[in-house]
């Protein structure tokens, strides 16, 4: 954000966190805070107010007041900073925070595995200095995933064994305490929030997208009035705010998104508390609402939902509870054969020609054209039907396997013919995606085998959206049982551990959908002040 460093004459201070790089000390993936999984004396909390208390006392150009911001861990570690605050710490932004890494950021959703993340990990902590490179001898990570049978066989085959926080993961499949002890939705709404801090969200995260606004929901439910709470929400990937954000995928938007974020919120928001408290706050919420291209500005975001979408028999998505749901919808889901989650090749985050920033808007028409995809669609929209807040999934399936996979992705079916962009022709748009791993439709914390053949109820929360369907477009439902290789392969066979599931383990299951008990209720949108 060199921008608003420059715009702002701040000094800006760059540091590493401990362990890494030139920094001093030992390295921990997302190191805890001091308690129960962290023994010693410090961590990033003690760490940041060390720095901070260096910084006010030696450089003599200071005012004596204090930011912190950052981007993905270090979105992390400006919220670390929150707990027990030093006093000259004024502002906090967090963006794309990791927040709580089993829910939904960045080691698991939901209980399902995220093993594109393996070579981050590899990278990350394998050495100080990033000095050993994730490699792979097939271009395909499909191919590369498919052959290994499971993420913990292929961690193993590059060594990962060695590495602390990969062991940490196969210890721990399940939301265990040694999760729920370090997510930072549970731990700092047990604190004041006594640092203003804006929370900033990216809509298509394809990192983080559960995290800051878990916290959000967490801080507003422990005290409806939280005076020191911003949030700001934009059409981007992970980090996207920070940059030219003109375009969401191929879609053009009406103007740079990221430039309007830093000048009109974050820009004010920091001077406020940092120079002048004279200077207008942007309002408690800044959403920007796609499909309509505006910014809308909010007091707090949806608590209820109020619009429900019905999945028919017949595959079509109904507004309308009147509407005959009765009968049922299958697909066969083969671990052989698992639905990609980009067109293949799949390549290597950060490698050359990899689609990983932007994976979350691609056109999800080769899902919908698959036999193992179960798709519902609604007619053709005569008005504007405008949706916020987390979509909740509510499936009565039966599989015939002991395990699967739930993955619902809620999409904005372009018309046929776009004519000021003729390559959005029936492009298929996610607004909210996300995945449950079925072991864990009743609890977290304790997996259990599905009774085969058995109808069982799968619901979830897909990610927050702000997004208004125009006319002209349809609503589109997908639902499919592997998002391959984002998300590690269920064997659909109850085993104690998908990490060392023996390849015997991966049998075909027939998934069966009771439409008349599966559907997706959503806030609907209210008119707000553009």
């Amino acid at each position: 954000m060199p921008d608003v460093i420059v715009d702002g004459g701040y000094i800006r201070v760059v540091q590493d966190v401990r362990g890494k790089y030139g920094s001093e000390g030992d390295y921990m993936m997302n190191r805890p805070l001091r308690g129960p999984l962290n023994p010693t004396k410090v961590d990033h909390s003690t760490d940041t107010w060390d720095t901070i208390e260096w910084l006010v006392h030696n450089i003599p150009q200071s005012n004596g007041k204090v930011g912190i911001l950052g981007v993905s861990y270090d979105g992390y570690t400006a919220l670390t900073a929150l707990f027990n605050p030093h006093p000259a710490l004024k502002v906090s932004v967090p963006m794309n925070p990791m927040v709580d890494g089993w829910m939904g950021d960045d080691w698991f959703h939901n209980g399902a595995f995220r093993e594109e993340m393996l070579s981050y990990i590899y990278n990350q902590d394998a050495t100080r200095k990033k000095s050993v490179i994730w490699w792979s001898n097939q271009y395909d990570n499909y191919d590369l995933f498919l052959n290994s049978v499971s993420a913990g066989q292929l961690g193993k085959e590059r060594g990962m064994e060695q590495i602390g926080f990969f062991r940490q993961i196969l210890a721990h499949p399940a939301y265990d305490s040694w999760w729920q002890q370090q997510a930072l939705d549970r731990l700092l709404p047990t604190q004041r929030l006594s640092v203003p801090t804006l929370l900033v969200h990216s809509l298509w995260d394809q990192e983080d997208n559960y995290g800051d606004i878990a916290l959000y929901y967490a801080l507003k439910h422990k005290q409806a009035d939280q005076p020191n709470l911003w949030l700001a929400m934009g059409p981007w990937n992970h980090g996207g705010e920070i940059k030219d954000a003109s375009t969401l995928g191929p879609i053009r938007l009406h103007s740079d998104t990221g430039l309007y974020f830093r000048r009109t919120i974050l820009e004010p928001f920091l001077a406020h508390y940092l120079k002048d408290d004279a200077i207008p706050l942007p309002g408690r919420i800044s959403a920007y609402r796609s499909g309509s291209d505006t910014w809308e500005t909010r007091s707090a975001l949806p608590e209820q939902d109020c619009t429900t979408l019905h999945l028919t028999a017949q595959h079509q998505l109904s507004l309308n509870a009147s509407t005959s749901t009765s009968g049922s919808v299958s697909y066969l889901a083969d671990p052989a054969h698992p639905m990609p989650y980009v067109q293949r090749p799949v390549i290597t985050r950060d490698a050359p020609g990899s689609v990983w920033d932007d994976w979350l808007s691609t056109d999800q028409r080769n899902a919908a054209s698959r036999p193992d995809v179960a798709t519902f669609t609604s007619p053709v929209l005569t008005k504007p039907i405008a949706l916020d807040g987390q979509p909740l999934v509510h499936l009565t399936a039966t599989t015939t396997g002991t395990d699967g996979d739930f993955v619902v992705k809620l999409i904005d079916v372009y018309p046929d013919e776009v004519p000021e962009q003729r390559e959005l022709g029936g492009y298929q748009l996610m607004v909210s995606s996300d995945i449950l791993r079925g072991r864990y439709r009743n609890s977290f914390e304790h997996p259990e085998a599905i009774p085969a053949g058995k109808p069982q109820l799968y619901q979830f929360r897909l990610p927050v959206m702000n997004h208004t369907f125009r006319p002209g477009h349809r609503i589109m439902v997908q639902v499919q049982s592997s998002w391959f290789p984002l998300y590690d392969r269920n064997p659909q066979t109850y085993v104690s551990s998908i990490f060392t599931a023996p390849p015997e383990a991966y049998k075909p299951a027939t998934i069966t959908l009771d439409t008349a008990a599966s559907w997706l209720t959503v806030h609907q949108a209210s008119p707000v002040t553009p």
